[in-house]
């Protein structure tokens, strides 16, 4: 399926990755690392499942070996994320991406295992706009994709079925939460060979470029049309 058959009339469009680089100026594993000594300041004896240089990953950890703990630990990591935004690179193509949905009357729903706090700092300082953010929910590390959970809070805002929208990702779990949600998933390879990763895992079509994404959804034209015929 080529990138322009695969546009729909919603949009869903993971945050870190398609829109911009969260962690480029406060780099991942500095992340981890400091909400690893956060949590163990007091004592508390780290287990080996907590040696992650991925902050979600020790997020996920945490609750399946201290459940206690995950509300203070996704409320530190809600903080971390947030001043990471204000250093965050964006993805080249990124705005373009999101100002050719606006011009095709495509609604953006961001669906993202970020925090959603951190989500709209990023676009209020760069003065994005979209129709819906759905980060996961606070507390709740299982709400993260893969599951499909955010995708159907975001369908549920949207008024929309499966059929009518796509997701964007750069993930495999992007992918596969796609799949748990009956939405077909266009996968944004922004790494070598993650091509063939993301392929493998059902994405529909595959990219290496939002700019490419931005004019494939022109090219696709208004919604609106396609759908009255």
């Amino acid at each position: 399926m080529g990138l322009s058959d695969a546009v729909r009339r919603h949009v869903l469009l993971d945050f870190d990755g398609p829109v911009c680089s969260l962690f480029a100026g406060a780099p991942a594993p500095d992340i981890a690392r400091d909400l690893h000594d956060y949590l163990t300041k007091d004592g508390i004896e780290a287990p080996e499942s907590w040696g992650t240089d991925d902050p979600l990953a020790l997020l996920r950890a945490v609750a399946d070996t201290h459940p206690a703990l995950v509300e203070p630990a996704d409320t530190r990591l809600t903080q971390l994320e947030t001043s990471a935004a204000g250093s965050a690179a964006p993805t080249p193509g990124g705005r373009e991406f999101l100002d050719a949905c606006a011009a095709t009357a495509r609604p953006v729903w961001i669906v993202s295992n970020n925090s959603g706090a951190a989500i709209r700092t990023y676009l209020a300082a760069h003065g994005l706009t979209v129709a819906g953010v759905f980060g996961r929910v606070p507390g709740d590390p299982t709400s993260m994709k893969p599951s499909a959970r955010l995708l159907a809070d975001a369908m549920a805002a949207a008024e929309s079925g499966p059929s009518e929208c796509v997701f964007i990702g750069d993930a495999v779990r992007d992918v596969e939460a796609g799949k748990a949600a009956g939405v077909g998933t266009i996968g944004y390879a922004n790494k070598p060979h993650k091509d063939q990763k993301l392929r493998a895992a059902g994405a529909v079509a595959v990219t290496t470029s939002m700019t490419d994404l931005a004019q494939a959804v022109l090219d696709a034209g208004e919604w609106s049309h396609l759908w009255a015929q």
